[in-house]
């Protein structure tokens, strides 16, 4: 069974594309025809492809991996926001700090750097400084959380991106191609999707579209993480019965490994002798 339908997806213009002079042929698949100079996107496979992108996302969920979602243009921002919230995922909404991926260390300093000054008010050093002084650092702080966002949280680089307007976002996109990133976007009818790895057509500038494909995505990751923590219980509850055997270290299974090869040696050795 599909996630959205066609008619959700009609009713929150999603199949509105761009004028037909600003397309990319690039997107000819994904477009069912031009009304009024305007391109129409096939919903048949918006509904496909979000499909397709949701089964991702809902599995890497569930092996605990993060997803950065991706989104500074106005109509998008609040939504991103809200709903990458809700499922305790990372996102940026205001300008992407270039070289936030490529340089990772970078930001992990100055995230560490916001850490501090969040020590200096918990410890009281902060109200001991002059007040030109804690001006001058709460003005950091407030640059820094901008900045930053939820992304604070993020100790390690993220197992995938989920970009609104891969044009807008082109800097995210090729830092993530660098590295391997996986990319999931909603891709309207005047960009590439060639860079995308899991295309979702569709339109990228009405709030209620963006709405709608986010919203998805977010209720497919939540249903990730909801089977990993079912998951999780069961297999504590197995254990402390007893009726499952308790995780064993690499350690200990290299020593099994060993001692199953011992007698083995031992019988080559005695064979080679005689």
């Amino acid at each position: 069974m599909s996630r959205t339908n066609f008619d959700q997806l009609l009713e929150a213009g999603v199949h509105f594309g761009h004028l037909k002079s600003k397309w990319n042929p690039a997107m000819a698949p994904y477009i069912f025809m031009e009304r009024n100079g305007i391109h129409i996107i096939d919903l048949n496979k918006t509904v496909a492809k979000i499909d397709e992108a949701a089964e991702v996302l809902k599995a890497m969920a569930k092996q605990g991996k993060k997803v950065l979602f991706v989104a500074t243009k106005k109509q998008a921002k609040e939504v991103v926001a809200e709903k990458a919230a809700a499922v305790g995922m990372p996102y940026v909404i205001e300008r992407w700090p270039g070289g936030m991926l490529t340089n990772f260390a970078t930001i992990r300093k100055a995230v560490k750097k916001m850490a501090t000054i969040d020590k200096l008010s918990e410890d009281g050093t902060y109200n001991n400084l002059s007040k030109r002084e804690r001006l001058q650092i709460s003005r950091q702080r407030e640059k820094l959380e901008k900045n930053l966002g939820s992304i604070a949280d993020l100790t390690r680089l993220p197992s995938a991106l989920f970009v609104v307007d891969v044009m807008r976002e082109h800097i995210a996109v090729a830092e993530a191609q660098r590295l391997g990133i996986p990319v999931f976007a909603m891709v309207d009818t005047n960009s590439n999707p060639r860079d995308i790895d899991y295309v979702i057509p569709a339109n990228d500038d009405a709030t209620k579209s963006i709405e709608t494909i986010v919203g998805t995505m977010c209720e497919a990751i939540s249903e990730g993480l909801e089977e990993r923590k079912v998951e999780k219980a069961d297999n504590d509850a197995a254990e402390a019965s007893g009726k499952a055997p308790a995780r064993r270290t690499r350690k200990a299974v290299a020593v099994e490994a060993e001692e199953a090869e011992a007698p083995a040696a031992e019988a080559a050795t005695e064979e080679a002798e005689a």
